[in-house]
């Protein structure tokens, strides 16, 4: 008995696929960025120095005198020599008064007035130490400052995003096929 045979042959559908690549480009642009600093506040308050030299009592010792000086110092002596007048004339009567005590005070008087008074002997234009008086009073400085912050001033910007997506491409290149065949055995029949 002939039995028929199939022949199958498959041949298998090929694809074709092309790609693109997907580009992406990003940009940031720069931010706008302002400081301004404000100037601080400075306030400098001075109290000046002050100085002060007395030579008063420096010319006084060197007899240069103020005419007001002066005439109070002849008036303190005038008053001082008065007073020194009165005692000596009561102390001289009284020893006149008692005469009769013995003694001889009237030529005694006579001499204590004849002798002149020794006066002490000083260098009249050099002053005596001390006698310059000075006073200083340094000067004072207040110094107040008063800091500005700093004014920032930013703007940003949002980046840039450029996207190209890929694409991808797919075809049949060739395509499936089935080839049947069909063989019979007829030989002999």
């Amino acid at each position: 008995m002939n039995v028929p045979q199939i022949r199958l042959q498959s041949i298998s559908a090929q694809l074709s696929i092309h790609t693109t690549k997907g580009h992406q480009m990003i940009e940031q642009p720069k931010a706008e960025l302002s400081i301004e600093q404000p100037k601080a506040e400075l306030t400098i308050e001075t109290t000046p120095s002050s100085l002060t030299i007395d030579q008063t009592e420096a010319w006084a010792d060197m007899d240069l005198k103020h005419i007001s000086r002066r005439i109070a110092e002849a008036a303190e002596q005038g008053k001082q020599d008065v007073l020194e007048g009165i005692a000596r004339r009561a102390q001289e009567g009284e020893r006149l008064k008692r005469i009769e005590d013995g003694g001889n005070p009237i030529p005694e008087i006579a001499k204590q007035r004849s002798q002149k008074p020794i006066y002490p002997v000083t260098i009249g234009y050099i002053p005596s130490a001390g006698s310059v008086k000075i006073n200083y009073e340094p000067a004072k400085v207040n110094i107040d400052v008063k800091p500005s912050k700093p004014v920032n001033n930013a703007t940003i910007h949002k980046p840039i995003i450029v996207y190209q997506p890929g694409t991808v491409d797919v075809e049949l290149a060739r395509r499936n096929e089935l080839f049947i065949d069909f063989e019979s055995d007829n030989k002999g029949d």
